[in-house]
């Protein structure tokens, strides 16, 4: 069995035993076991439990470890369980905590609790997170830890070894060493692989890799994802637009970045939030799907506007109001595939300028080449089931019509949004089903009408 389905198992087999003790009152009994638990286990279990079971375990858990759930815990549990704490409480968690996810915190807060949650840190705790508050939200700054080591080029390796002995542990994911001047511009870096096995009298400048480039601290956290994953990366350096060494960026939170990201992707598509709390309390939770609904409701009346427009041709057919849905719901199937394909390949950076318009042509011609297709299989169905070529026909190409549609609007629609700053993933999914409606019923309506009453 896998290792991490056997986790997920006794992780679910420890919060039935909570719930169990819960139930019977054994709260010292819950605290023992949530103290001896991870805090990853932990922050799992606080966003698999009802609000109120929540709010109990909270309570028991230990305030030392604070700071490490909050740090594992989705941001919509998080943000609702900072404001629930006192202020004195949230510096007590900042503390030790990397400051990225310290910075991320603060950013959540109200204007008074995090002014509150300022003057209770410490003076040194206080300046580091000011200074990553500094940089904007979704960049490379904001998920950057300043907690690296560096080294000087004309230093030899064995008293690089003797300092590392004295200091006695790295920060975490510490892969690579970085060289700067005397001014912190960043020379270069020396694995900690290549630091133990070279010769200790060689100088850092020898064994170091001069072309290591550093990141920009202004770009986008998405773009510092794909490049981690396009080269492999465990950690990188984040730099100034003078080249100055500012902190680093570790594979821990371009997972997060990554997870974040494909969960925005997933749930835009319903018209979600990607921070939906899937025991979140039921009044927010309507409210936020409410808004959604409500924009489909008014797509949806714009497709029933259409069949209004040709309602006599309904009332003389009654076979057609039957059929009518085959063409809309098709067209729809086609373009989610393409509209899928395109808001990937624009999270992944695979398209651009440059090669938009041969996206847009490929998925018009598979749109046409499929709609043929499947016309012409459609017509045949309906001439052997109701015995009607005509109505076949109508159908077929209707079909050919939205699909060929729904294949130019899947790619362009998404291209279209980014262009104006709307995010794909939410918004593509409803104003490709509006116009694959919208067409599907005007191209099958108006073709009966044109030809089956005239």
């Amino acid at each position: 069995m896998p290792i991490e389905v056997l986790d997920n198992e006794l992780t679910a087999q420890r919060l039935s035993r909570l719930n169990e003790a819960l139930g019977s009152g054994m709260f010292v009994h819950v605290r023992d076991m949530l103290h001896n638990m991870a805090a990853s286990d932990i922050a799992f279990i606080l966003e698999s439990s009802p609000p109120k079971t929540r709010e109990v375990l909270w309570q028991l858990i230990d305030q030392e470890h604070t700071g490490d759930i909050l740090d594992e815990l989705g941001e919509d549990l998080k943000d609702q369980l900072i404001s629930q704490m006192a202020p004195e409480r949230v510096a007590r968690a900042a503390t030790g905590m990397d400051t990225d996810d310290l910075a991320y915190i603060l950013r959540s807060l109200p204007d008074t609790l995090y002014n509150q949650v300022l003057h209770s840190m410490s003076s040194q705790d206080r300046a580091r997170v000011e200074k990553a508050l500094s940089y904007p939200e979704d960049t490379a700054g904001s998920i950057m830890n300043t907690d690296t080591v560096t080294l000087r080029p004309d230093v030899n390796i064995d008293v690089i070894l003797r300092y590392l002995r004295i200091r006695g542990e790295l920060p975490d994911a510490t892969d690579t060493l970085y060289v700067v001047d005397k001014r912190d511009q960043l020379l270069g870096g020396i694995k900690i692989t290549h630091l133990l096995t070279c010769n200790p009298d060689t100088s850092v400048r020898d064994v170091m890799d001069p072309d290591l480039e550093g990141i920009p601290v202004g770009m986008s956290d998405t773009e510092v994802a794909q490049l981690f994953e396009r080269h492999d990366w465990l950690s990188a350096p984040i730099i100034a637009d003078d080249g100055k060494l500012l902190g680093r960026v570790t594979i821990d939170d371009i997972v997060d970045v990554i997870r974040e990201d494909a969960e925005h992707s997933m749930m835009g598509m319903a018209g979600m939030d990607d921070d939906e709390d899937t025991f979140g309390p039921v009044l927010k939770s309507t409210f936020r799907r409410s808004l959604w609904l409500t924009i489909n409701l008014f797509a949806a009346l714009l497709a029933a506007s259409v069949s209004n427009m040709f309602e006599g041709t309904l009332e003389q057919f009654a076979t057609i109001a039957i059929l009518m849905t085959i063409v809309p719901s098709m067209g729809g199937v086609a373009g989610n595939q393409t509209l899928a394909l395109v808001i990937r390949g624009i999270a992944l950076g695979h398209i651009g300028q440059s090669n938009s318009r041969w996206l847009i042509g490929k998925e018009l011609a598979i749109g046409f080449l499929n709609g043929l297709l499947w016309s012409v299989l459609v017509f045949g169905a309906i001439w052997l089931w109701k015995g009607d070529m005509a109505l076949g026909a109508l159908i077929g190409g209707a079909m050919l019509i939205n699909m060929t549609v729904a294949g130019l609007a899947g790619a362009s629609i998404p291209l279209i949004l980014k262009k104006l700053n709307i995010d794909p993933a939410l918004a593509g999914g409803m104003v490709l089903t509006t116009v694959t409606d919208v067409i599907g019923l005007f191209a099958f309506l108006g073709l009966a009408t044109l030809f089956l009453l005239n």
